[in-house]
């Protein structure tokens, strides 16, 4: 690159010449270790000049800097229109509105085959049609899932280059003659944008390689999540975000043989490629999946080896969850592979293994990339006979289970219900509402509940979904080791025997029940809370200006129609008495498609039980005002969880205020406060001087997981967290050695596991829910005691609480019978504790209504 003053040197001579003053013209910059595209690339290849390369479109040699997600795109438009290789197809959209872009490459001659070679394909994978032995293999390439993992996207302008240009590569004629390469660039262009900006906004002339610099220190929340600050590589299954949705379209609608996911992991390390620990493989994956991976692992050590690069394999990583983008293939008979790279989180930074530069980063991706397509090809046979063995496995594992399928029982909440299809359907597994009453084990389901068949092409990620295991092979996860979505829904069901599932009959349709029609007049309108999304119903309300009130305790009350209706505690009462905006009806109907929740209409406000519409158990809701703490020190995931449940599922945008700007605020405009996880010894006596004086006057105060244990520090909170010490007193050491060091490790943790609680259905912060068990989601082996009042400790452990997932049963007996939720008053205002993340990963339906009722139920506990 040139540089400023050498192009201006010559006019700036002059000038200081005249004034008596010289100067030489100054240097260029230092090598920024960017390098041509083609030099990344195997030596002798020739390209076709009409397709442009990555350093003559964007102007700098790859890994002179980190491209931007916009020149991503525009480069990869520009390979589609010279290369006709190349097919370039916009998925879907980012929160932050980007594009999200899937290459189809292949030879030109192939491109009419494509419809007929995907159907024949679909017809192998899910009706077990014979595979050709000329079929063609579909790859699916996929890179930087996290935004600060740069070196995969910016490999994926040279493989996408060498792809659409090579000429006279041999191993590209014959990948491309008779097989597709699907590629994604950036799985996670918002959050790639956002690395790059901070990385090449810290690049100075001279780069600088120590790790404490700026460059390699992002803030808060840094690159890696998404807009709402989510870890996309947990999302492949829960299918909370766009970018997640629009993938796994892609993935259904072509079903890739292999899937390669190109990470990055710190700086200190080498280079992994799967397989990952053989002992802590999904029980659900054939051995038939490990010995492809191991296969092709042989060529990338060859082509590592080659390279003079370390590596490894089989240590550290694992394919239990299902949820990533390296294990989910694998649940449906696709190879999923992880690479993680060592990080230069920059242009280059210093570890143990010496300098290591960006672009040695991404020449390793595409390494990575290019053993691939050789050992897919070298393998190709097995590959496809994979794909009927596959077929054939599962279907006799079908026949071997002794169970049918699972039942769920359809709640009353269209939200909750709506969700649950939404993924079942987006993952392709088949479904269907039972026509008549079925009986599972002493429960009865009523029609209408949903019945998933394990007899389909899915039984295996089906199997996942219902998953109740807590032993396991090993007891060290990467991550969750549960993701039961009946469980994550707070649905009940059960598995039928294959007895019990023989009679069942089912339909593709449940009959819709008639709206309600909401009347032109009425004594009061009120709508019930058990719905998801009753609180966007509120909230919609509130920012319309109407005045609502919740009931405490359930009432009957006359509706306008002339029929009776029990209401239960909770309940959004809109009283016509008092002054309502002008255009409430249109409001209500407004507010009632958006959410789904009926609306009634009351006609008196007598009532014949409970309090009636103007007594004294009713109490004002008013509009909310949340602030929610964040900033470094806080945990960027949890505060995420919360702004896009606020945000997308309640239409409220709290305000985003960093811990350290605690002290400029004024508290007093704010009705509540939430606290996530964090550390928070740095805030100032003046800060939480104001925020007890503030909870004090009315406030509610909301913490979780760790904040809990800074709130018992301040006195906000009675309860006793129990010492990481006394945790660790439960695990003996002396009959272990040192090679047991690991192992005990994972055994203190609480990775991802399913907990049953103990709830009170009539305490405002449970309203909404009808049963006095719930199931929790539990990362932590935090433990919190305090005296068991009904009023203050309103759900707790049951004393034998695991369901599902894996728990030392050292941890399991300990927190047994402890407190799970807390609300305790302090002078007019309140403090909520939850021991748990009631939003986890936005899968945790079940237990999202709590974080609502601790803003909108809240009025309750303060008066």
């Amino acid at each position: 690159m040139t540089s400023y003053f050498r192009r201006t040197g010559k006019w700036i001579s002059a000038l200081l010449l005249v004034t008596g003053f010289s100067v030489s013209a100054a240097p260029d910059f230092k090598d920024t270790g960017g390098k041509p595209a083609t030099a990344y690339l195997p030596a002798g290849t020739e390209f076709d000049p009409v397709v442009p390369t990555p350093e003559s479109f964007l102007g700098s040699e790859v890994g002179t800097w980190h491209v931007r997600h916009d020149q991503l795109v525009a480069y990869m438009r520009a390979l589609a229109e010279s290369s006709d290789r190349v097919s370039l197809e916009e998925t879907g959209k980012t929160h932050e509105n980007r594009p999200l872009l899937l290459l189809t490459i292949t030879a030109p001659e192939n491109k009419g085959k494509l419809p007929q070679w995907r159907e024949q394909h679909l017809a192998s994978v899910n009706d077990g049609a014979k595979t050709a032995k000329n079929a063609p293999l579909f790859l699916y390439m996929g890179y930087s899932i996290h935004g600060n993992e740069p070196s995969g996207s910016n490999a994926a302008l040279v493989v996408a280059y060498y792809l659409a240009a090579a000429t006279n590569d041999k191993m590209v004629s014959e990948l491309l003659a008779s097989n597709v390469v699907l590629f994604d660039p950036s799985f996670n262009p918002d959050g790639l944008s956002r690395f790059a900006q901070w990385a090449n906004m810290h690049k100075g002339k001279n780069l600088n390689a120590d790790g404490d610099n700026r460059e390699h220190r992002e803030g808060w929340p840094s690159g890696r999540p998404n807009h709402y600050w989510f870890d996309l590589n947990r999302d492949w299954l829960l299918l909370t975000h766009p970018e997640s949705r629009a993938r796994i379209a892609q993935f259904q609608k072509w079903r890739p043989h292999i899937l390669t996911d190109h990470h990055e992991m710190g700086p200190d390390s080498t280079f992994f490629f799967q397989p990952g620990v053989p002992s802590r493989k999904n029980p659900n994956t054939p051995d038939g999946n490990v010995r492809l991976t191991e296969a092709l692992a042989a060529f990338h050590a060859e082509a590592f080896d080659d390279a003079g690069q370390l590596y490894f394999s089989e240590e550290g990583f694992d394919d239990f969850y299902y949820g990533k983008g390296s294990s989910y293939p694998d649940s449906m008979g696709s190879i999923g592979i992880l690479f993680e790279q060592a990080s230069s989180r920059g242009h280059v930074q210093e570890t143990v293994n010496g300098e290591l530069p960006f672009a040695q980063t991404i020449q390793n991706h595409v390494t990575a990339s290019l053993s691939t397509m050789r050992g897919a090809l070298a393998n190709k046979p097995a590959i496809l006979d994979y794909e009927n063995s596959f077929f054939n496995e599962t279907a006799g594992a079908i026949k071997d289970d002794d169970d049918f399928g699972a039942i769920i029982a359809a709640p009353n909440d269209k939200g909750r219900v709506d969700a649950l299809v939404s993924i079942l359907e987006q993952h392709g597994i088949a479904y269907g509402y039972s026509q008549k009453e079925v009986q599972a084990g002493e429960q009865a389901y009523p029609p209408g509940s949903i019945v998933v068949s394990y007899n389909q092409p899915k039984y295996r990620l089906i199997k996942s979904l219902f998953s109740t295991r807590q032993s396991f092979a090993e007891n060290t996860f990467y991550d969750v080791s549960n993701w039961n979505i009946a469980l994550a829904f707070d649905l009940d069901y059960s598995i039928l025997t294959k007895r019990e599932g023989r009679s069942v009959k089912t339909a593709s349709q449940l009959n819709a029940a008639s709206e309600a029609a909401i009347p032109a007049s009425a004594y009061a309108y009120a709508f019930e809370w058990n719905d998801y999304y009753s609180p966007a119903m509120l909230q919609h309300l509130l920012e319309a200006g109407a005045i609502v009130k919740s009931t405490e305790a359930p009432f009957t009350a006359l509706l306008s129609d002339g029929s009776s209706h029990d209401f239960a505690a909770g309940t959004m009462v809109v009283p016509t008495a008092l002054k309502q905006p002008d255009d409430l009806i249109a409001q209500l109907k407004s507010g009632a498609a958006l959410s789904g929740v009926t609306v009634y209409g009351i006609k008196s406000g007598l009532t014949s039980k409970g309090s009636d519409l103007g007594g004294r158990t009713l109490s004002r809701v008013d509009a909310p005002r949340v602030l929610l703490v964040g900033g470094e020190g806080t945990n960027s995931s949890e505060a995420g969880e919360i702004w896009h449940y606020l945000d997308t599922r309640v239409g409220l945008s709290p305000t985003i205020i960093e811990q350290s700007r605690l002290s400029y605020t004024n508290l007093d405009n704010y009705s509540h406060i939430f606290f996530v996880s964090g550390s928070y010894g740095d805030l100032s006596e003046s800060v939480t001087d104001a925020i007890g004086n503030w909870v004090k006057d009315g406030g509610v105060l909301i913490g979780q997981k760790t904040a809990l244990r800074f709130f018992a520090q301040k006195g906000w909170l009675n309860a006793e967290i129990v010492s990481r010490d006394k945790v660790d007193g439960a695990f003996p050491t002396d009959k272990l050695h040192y090679a047991d060091k690991a192992a005990l490790r994972a055994s203190k943790i609480i990775a991802g596991a399913v907990y049953e609680t103990t709830i009170d259905p009539t305490h405002p912060i449970f309203f909404g829910y009808s049963d006095n068990m719930l199931p929790v989601f539990k990362t932590t082996n935090m433990i919190v005691k305090a005296d068991k009042d009904p009023f203050t400790l309103p759900g707790h452990y049951t004393e034998t609480p695991l369901l599902a997932g894996y728990s030392a049963k050292q941890l399991e007996d300990m927190i047994g019978n402890t407190a799970s939720v807390l609300t305790q008053p302090k002078g007019r205002g309140v403090v909520i504790g939850f021991v748990d993340n009631n939003l986890f990963r936005g899968y945790w339906y079940g237990t999202g209504k709590l974080m609502s009722n601790a803003i909108y139920q809240s009025s309750h506990l303060t008066r």
